[in-house]
């Protein structure tokens, strides 16, 4: 299979309707798209090690990939020190998951709701708690970093900043991408994607080869918003994705981008 993943996020609606859980979900990526795996947290019912373990053990049986773990909650930084310890506990509950189901990638965002900045005191701390997390990561064989799509992070000069502070091989950004010149900013501490309608809608494939030329190796995730007519929304974005694919294979194109 193509380096392509579908975030279970795409499936939001489902689960809240109560059609669809991890295991579904993973049946689904497999057998109706072809791809492989980027789990969100709102999907997993529990961190117990052995409820984790069957999840890691469907994973396996169906070849599939976790191309990322995308934890929502225990973000770095809340105003409130008491939940700022507190998320720290969780996060580190979390890469404990990520390790057990073999992710290549955990997301975990910086935080900072309702700031339209990190303030001094603010990076110190996510940075000095992204660097802790990173080494945890690479000691575990995974990349680990914020995504740009909310608060302070959604500044590219931002994310970019992290990145250089933290200088750590087991740090990398979560690009959403927004087709813009931030884009290109954070091409190279890029460890993982989400491509959207919006994106798979207007010049997919130079945001690709944008990413691409910037030495990108990763899987191109499609992430899908709307919690409406998901399935066949999914299956227009994916199959957009593999048609770029497959376009820069008959060009000759024979780098890791491409398989």
């Amino acid at each position: 299979m193509e380096k392509i993943s579908i975030a279970s996020y795409a499936f939001h609606g489902l689960v809240r309707e109560g059609r669809m859980n991890v295991f579904g979900y993973l049946e689904t990526v497999k057998c109706r798209y072809g791809a492989h795996a980027d789990i969100w947290s709102g999907m997993i019912e529990s961190l117990d090690e052995d409820y984790l373990k069957k999840i890691k053990t469907e994973l396996d049986a169906r070849d599939l990939v976790l191309a990322n773990l995308c934890v929502d909650g225990p973000h770095l930084w809340e105003d409130d020190p008491d939940v700022r310890e507190a998320n720290y506990r969780k996060a580190l509950e979390w890469i404990r998951a990520a390790e057990i189901l073999g992710a290549q990638t955990m997301r975990l965002d910086a935080g900072g709701r309702g700031h339209e900045s990190f303030t001094d005191e603010m990076m110190d701390l996510i940075v000095s708690r992204f660097r802790e997390y990173s080494q945890l990561a690479h000691d575990r064989g995974f990349k680990f970093g914020p995504e740009n799509h909310w608060g302070p992070e959604v500044v590219p000069e931002t994310m970019v900043a992290i990145a250089q502070a933290v200088n750590h091989p087991g740090f990398g950004v979560l690009l959403h991408f927004r087709g813009d010149a931030g884009d290109q900013l954070m091409a190279p501490y890029v460890m993982h994607t989400h491509v959207d309608w919006r994106t798979s809608e207007g010049d997919l494939m130079g945001a690709m080869q944008m990413l691409c030329d910037a030495g990108y190796r990763g899987f191109w995730g499609v992430e899908h918003h709307t919690g409406q007519n998901e399935y066949t929304e999914v299956a227009i974005q994916v199959a957009k994705v593999r048609d770029v694919l497959d376009r820069w294979k008959l060009s000759g194109c024979d780098c890791c981008c491409c398989k």
